[in-house]
């Protein structure tokens, strides 16, 4: 098992099926955490952090998510993803089309990227080749 991890963090669950499906096929060497909205995610990986475990390699975000969206998460997480160290990519994955979004997604540094659903596998794909480099 890698300990490269992808974070999928989304309450849509044909999503998450989608994207383990298209990791587990192509082969990618990673291992897939998933959670169904931020608060989750959130509380993980700050148990994680206070265990010395290293953050994921790549974070899936959506923005639309009951409890705790996604821009509510990268406010909460970006005092853990300010460490020069840190090698964390997220890539925000999202059905909004709205403008102001994408603005956003611009305004923090560790988003990598903003794909628009659906996502296709290749997409996915050349996001965990560009961590390879």
């Amino acid at each position: 098992m890698s300990n490269k991890v992808i974070c999928i963090i989304d309450d849509d669950p044909i999503f998450r099926l989608l994207i383990n499906k298209v990791i587990t096929k192509s082969k990618i060497d990673y291992h897939i955490v998933s959670f169904t909205n931020g608060k989750e995610a959130f509380d993980s990986i700050s148990r994680d952090l206070k265990e010395k475990k290293s953050l994921p390699e790549i974070i899936l975000l959506d923005l639309r998510m009951p409890e705790m969206d996604g821009w509510d998460f990268m406010e909460n997480i970006e005092k853990f993803l300010s460490d020069k160290n840190n090698k964390t990519a997220i890539y925000i994955v999202t059905s909004s089309i709205a403008v102001e979004d994408e603005e956003k997604a611009k305004t923090f540094p560790e988003i990598m990227g903003y794909l628009s659903k659906p996502v296709n596998g290749s997409q996915i794909i050349e996001i965990t080749k560009k961590k390879e480099v």
